[in-house]
This record gives C-alpha cells, structure tokens and sequence, in this order.
C-alpha cells in the first residue's frame, strides 16, 4: 500500500528559536520595525553659482558667471557627499538650480525634487535639492524684525520643508543670513543685522513648534557667525526655552573650519546642523561631518556640513 508522506526539514533548536522571535516581532508590529531608515542631510554654500563680480584667471570681472572648473569641482564634492537632501546658499535663481541638477543627474546624482526660494536677495538663494518628495514647503520672505529705527526683512528668507519619513515627519529649516559686509557704519561687520535675522527666525520656528523638546526639526545653513556667536545663540534659546542643540563637526583630521576667507588667508566655522532637542537622539555618533574632499576648496569658499540621521520606525 502507497501513502503519501510529508517530509518536514529538519531544523535545528537555535533555527527554531529564531524563527520563533521573528515572527513574535511581526505579530508586535514588526514591519514598522522593518521601515527603520537613515536620512543624510547636508549644507552647502556653492559660492555664487550664478552671475557675479568676481577674481578669475584673467583679473577682476564684472557680472561673470561661475567658472566651469569650479562647476566641476562643486559637482564632483556633491557626488561624493551621497546626500538624501541638500540645502544650497547662493544660488542664482531657478535656471541655475535646473542647470546643477541636470548636470549632477548625467554624472549620477540624481535629485528629482527641487526648490528656490525667492527672497529679498536678487541674486543669491537659499535652494533645496531632494531624493524624497517634499510632503510640504513654505517659503518665509516676509519676516521682519526691529532694525536700529525702523523695521528690515531677513534678506534672504527661509524655507521651511517637510519630508514624510519612517519615524513620522520631519521638517528642515534652511536659512543663510546676512553676510559681515556692511555699509552702514553704526552696524560694523553686520552682526546687529544678523542678529535680528536669527531672533525672528527663532520666533518663527517656534510658531511652528512651540514644544521642540518634542518636535523633530533641523534648522541649518550659513549662519555667517560663529558658533558662539549671538546669532547663533538667538537660534539655539529663547529666554528658558531650548529651541535646538548645535550638532557638533569635524573633518577626517580633526579641523573645523567650513569658510575660508581667501583674501586674508583666515578660516572660521560659520556653517551650522541644529537640532530639536526632540531630534537629536536620532544624530549618529552625536556629531557631524566636515567634507574635506580632494578638491573641496576647488569647489566654494565654503565646505559642506553632513549630518546622518537614524530614524525610528514609528509603532
């Protein structure tokens, strides 16, 4: 007589006990704890990509477009870099933003969510590169703060962007702030500018997260400020309240600089990652990154801040 017989594999206990674990994982939830992921951020000042005044190899030119070795070099870095966002100061304007993008496509970076805000400032914008959708943007052009006897607006603006991930939603705040250049005499090097740049910049954070020790926000950019700075202390607190956490940096030999000034041959660390107290468990290693590619001052008077975050899957 034939009968049919089932033949089961022969696992061994240490199988079945895996087996066992990862199925009591799925029962819990287990595919939020699949979706954990990692999101890498980066700031960049690409030094006038665009039409400007500038020092080339034949002198002093006027309204001169970025030199394609330069280009090169910013692409190259970019690529490098291997971020999910990016958040870009000085770029000319939206046929600028297209033309980096389409080139950093060809040479396999690609970016297919953009976005420039249209500040106060003609021709240097704060612009955003992106390998995820954005779930939101809004732009902020019109913040104003008391400025000696009258009322200025944060020149260049900020750009508030909100990305759906694992852990639930997180939104960047990108900001560049007004440079030391000045001309006016009761305001040397800018810094009573700066600082009310970066104290209604809080004040809008804030109106948008009034509990950032339980809100996941970053805000980042050129702060033109050290990070002792009181710009820099204006974005980190209001009175008792932490409104973000400097994430610290360094490059492979330990340096910190992310602006060189070329014409005195000075270096300072003005290119800043905060963090929501809410967010900031999430910083690998509790720091950043300082590029230091081969042909990073090549590239920008300025080198790029990367921060990676490890997100957890939300339950």
């Amino acid at each position: 007589m034939n009968a049919d017989i089932s033949v089961q594999p022969a696992f061994s206990p240490w199988v079945r006990r895996s087996i066992l674990i990862f199925a009591g994982l799925l029962a819990l939830g287990g595919t939020d704890v699949l979706r954990a992921e990692t999101l890498t951020i980066a700031t960049y000042n690409v030094e006038n990509y665009g039409v400007a005044d500038r020092m080339t190899d034949e002198g002093y030119r006027k309204e001169y477009p970025k030199p394609e070795t330069e280009k090169a070099a910013l692409r190259s870095v970019i690529c490098g870099m291997n971020a999910d966002i990016l958040v870009l100061q000085e770029v000319g304007g939206k046929s600028y933003l297209e033309e980096l993008r389409r080139d950093l496509k060809a040479e396999g970076a690609n970016y297919p969510h953009a976005y420039v805000l249209e500040g106060n400032d003609p021709d240097r914008h704060v612009a955003l590169l992106s390998r995820r959708p954005f779930k939101e943007v809004v732009p902020h052009v019109d913040l104003e703060f008391p400025y000696f006897s009258g009322l200025e607006r944060v020149k260049r603006g900020m750009v508030e962007a909100t990305f759906a991930t694992a852990s639930g939603d997180l939104t960047l705040f990108g900001v560049h702030l007004k440079s030391r250049f000045t001309d006016r005499v009761d305001d040397p090097m800018s810094s009573q500018r700066r600082i009310g740049e970066a104290a209604v910049i809080r004040d809008a954070v804030l109106a948008r997260f009034p509990d950032p020790a339980a809100s996941r926000f970053l805000i980042v950019g050129d702060c033109n400020d050290g990070k002792s700075g009181k710009a820099v202390q204006r974005l980190l607190r209001r009175g008792k309240t932490e409104v973000a956490r400097l994430v610290a940096a360094v490059d492979s030999r330990g340096e910190t600089w992310t602006h060189s000034y070329r014409k005195e041959g000075t270096y300072s660390h003005v290119d800043h990652i905060l963090v929501s107290p809410g967010l900031s468990a999430a910083v690998r290693g509790r720091s950043a990154r300082i590029c230091d590619a081969a042909n990073v001052l090549e590239a920008s008077d300025h080198r790029p801040v990367i921060v990676t975050l490890d997100l957890e899957a939300s339950p």
